[in-house]
């Protein structure tokens, strides 16, 4: 036999002596290692190889099939719910799924495997991987035909056994809510009803006194799975699920009634070290710990687990009870290298300096504040309420003085000729600068083409109800504060400047109407001041749009009204003067008198259902009524007279 041959199969120079000699060089020439094989098994290869050594052909036979036993393969599986299928590989080292059209492939080593799931789900089984460190790994697409594969391998290779989960399925919308490592439970009956990864949470604030509600991540525009922006089926976008498909879950609210106990951490970690001597300890220690609001206690474990309010790193800076115009309120501004934090009473935001897309800074027409405006995108929620502007307010004469929190090197690596390491000016002048240097935004101001008719940069109008400043900027128009409105020059197909309320009010005001292209709609701003018409017509023309003034037509067309109201009084009074009207005109004073001089009761009988019912010709009866009253000397007569006229028509 050919000694090259020889080596390259079982054994190398040395002949074989015995069944030992054999199984040894079997684990040396083949890459399964020595515990996943039984006694059983090699002695069984041992006997044939040891017999056949005469024929190296069969022994390398053996170690290529030994090798292929060692992975298990599966086609058609998804992970993490991506919208592309799989193959999905398991090995003694761990495992890997990579898409079936190509891209990168998702890896997960062995020792960071902790629990395996197996349950039903949506494509079929669903092996569900709980890792040490990467979160929730999920895996669907199994038949049911694999557990057993599966359940080998696992047990073999990694030494886990898998669970078989069942899912309640009652459709109970009560039951108790569970939080693991990685992910929030709900289980009914002690059998999980949904989970919900920790990374899919956006958000959590409290909704009520027992009401906690949980937004879910949303994927920004251009991502169709995850938060990377990869493409459908990428292994980059695990770890998020949302994005999976067209229409998504964003809130889910929790009633939790009553009052919990909250126990520390150390606690915990005392339950699995002290035996049952220690139980009486503890309870004791828990009697002794306040018992307070659940759904607080809730929220802020699920703040705690979901890591919404911690940023890995440390604040470059923090500027204290910031005053908001939208959303309203005063919050906390906590700035890091990626991201900024609002903190507030309620409400808690993480915000990536990725998703500012525009950076205003306009001064407010009482020379005393300016706004800072940032245009997000995605816009913050709280609940089903959207804010795609956040609107601060800041005092002009409020000065700070501040020490960025940031290294040297990184200052001068990073952030060169963008930040400094120390500023001591007006704090909108040094937040502006702050979120411009670690933003990398442009800062846009008020256009040097507008000039109010007072010498300010904004115009007070209304947008229905809601008073605010129109500031007229470069390529663009901002109403602030509420509702946060922003419209494109290149946008506007036209502007029109009209009246609308009577003629007191429409001499002194005025609306502008932006018609925008394409059918996209159209905004109204009122109750302009007639002393900005000239400003912002000037403006127009500046910034080459086109508009027209409807309020020369309607002045025009008042002065018509007016002059044709006056014709009509005068030929009224002319008329009046001419007509014979009879006795009523000698009786007019008469009349006036007798309703004077009448009870309350008269009155009242105004307003019965026969007054209101007659027109005018009972009118003229009423008149001839109260003439003929002062020659009668009975007033009981009289009403009768008038009853029977009214009742004869």
């Amino acid at each position: 036999m050919n000694s090259s041959l020889r080596r390259a199969t079982v054994t190398a120079d040395a002949p074989y002596r015995g069944r030992a000699n054999v199984r040894d060089r079997i684990f040396q020439t083949s890459r399964v290692p020595r515990c996943q094989l039984t006694s059983c098994v090699v002695d069984i290869i041992a006997v044939g190889v040891f017999g056949y050594y005469r024929q190296p052909l069969y022994a390398k036979l053996l170690v290529l099939v030994l090798n292929l036993s060692a992975m298990e393969s599966f086609e058609n599986i998804y992970l993490d719910l991506s919208k592309q299928p799989g193959k999905c590989k398991l090995a003694e080292s761990g495992l890997g799924w990579r898409p079936a059209g190509g891209g990168d492939t998702f890896t997960l080593d062995s020792n960071n495997i902790g629990v395996a799931q197996w349950s039903r789900a949506a494509k079929g089984h669903e092996l569900k991987i709980l890792s040490r460190s990467s979160g929730v790994i999920q895996l669907d697409g199994f038949e049911q035909e694999d557990f057993d594969r599966l359940s080998r391998a696992f047990k073999i290779w990694y030494g886990i056994s898998i669970e078989n989960r069942e899912h309640a399925l009652r459709g109970w919308n009560w039951g108790k809510a569970e939080f693991t490592k990685a992910e929030l439970a709900f289980n009914v009956q002690n059998r999980p009803a949904f989970e919900v990864p920790y990374t899919e949470i956006s958000n959590t604030n409290l909704a009520g006194k027992n009401e906690v509600a949980v937004e879910f991540a949303l994927p920004t525009e251009g991502q169709t799975n995850g938060t990377s922006g990869r493409s459908d089926g990428g292994t980059k976008n695990r770890g998020r699920k949302a994005g999976a498909g067209p229409d998504e879950l964003v809130e889910m609210r929790f009633y939790i009634p009553g009052t919990a106990v909250k126990q520390d951490k150390e606690a915990e970690d005392k339950e699995g070290q002290e035996g049952q001597e220690g139980q009486e300890g503890q309870e004791g220690q828990e009697e002794e710990l306040e018992e307070q609001n659940a759904a607080n206690l809730f929220y802020e474990t699920l703040m705690d687990k979901a890591e919404i309010g911690y940023v890995a790193g440390d604040t470059f800076a923090t500027f204290l009870d910031v005053l908001h115009l939208t959303p309203r309120g005063r919050f906390d501004i906590d700035m890091y290298e990626s991201t900024f934090r609002l903190r507030g009473k309620t409400y808690d935001y993480k915000i990536q300096y990725a998703s500012i897309k525009k950076f205003f800074l306009l001064p407010k027409n009482d020379d005393m504040h300016t706004l800072i405006v940032l245009g997000l995108d995605p816009p913050l929620r709280q609940g089903q309420t959207r804010y795609p502007f956040l609107v601060m307010q800041l005092k002009l004469d409020e000065e700070i003085s501040i020490e960025l929190n940031m290294t040297e090197e990184l200052l001068r690596s990073r952030y060169k000729d963008k930040l400094e390491a120390h500023y001591e000016e007006p704090i909108h002048q040094v937040i502006t600068k702050i979120f411009r240097g670690l933003s990398g935004k442009k800062v846009i101001m008020p256009s040097k083409d507008f000039v109010s008719h007072h010498g300010h940069s904004g115009v007070k109008c209304s947008i229905k109800a809601n008073e605010g400043l129109l500031f007229c900027l470069d390529k663009s128009f901002m109403f602030v504060p509420k509702p946060a409105t922003y419209i494109q020059i290149e946008n506007i197909s036209v502007i029109t400047m009209s009246r609308v309320g009577g003629a007191i009010s429409a001499s002194r005001t005025f609306d502008i109407t932006v018609s925008l292209k394409g059918g996209m709609g159209e905004h109204q701003f009122s109750n302009i001041n007639r002393e900005e018409q000239q400003p912002l017509e000037d403006f127009f023309k500046a910034k080459n749009i086109r508009f027209k003034n409807e309020m020369l037509d309607d002045s025009s067309a008042l002065i018509a009204a007016a002059l044709d109201n006056d014709e009509l009084l005068a030929s009224s009074d002319e008329d009046a003067g001419g007509a014979d009207r009879g006795s009523a005109d000698e009786d007019e004073e008469s009349v006036d008198e007798d309703f004077r001089a009448e009870s309350e009761s008269d009155v009242a009988e105004e307003y019965d259902s026969a007054h209101d019912s007659s027109g005018s010709g009972s009118s003229d009866a009423e008149m001839g009524d109260a003439s003929d009253a002062e020659e009668m000397e009975d007033e009981e007569e009289q009403r009768p007279k008038k009853k029977s006229k009214i009742g004869g028509k």
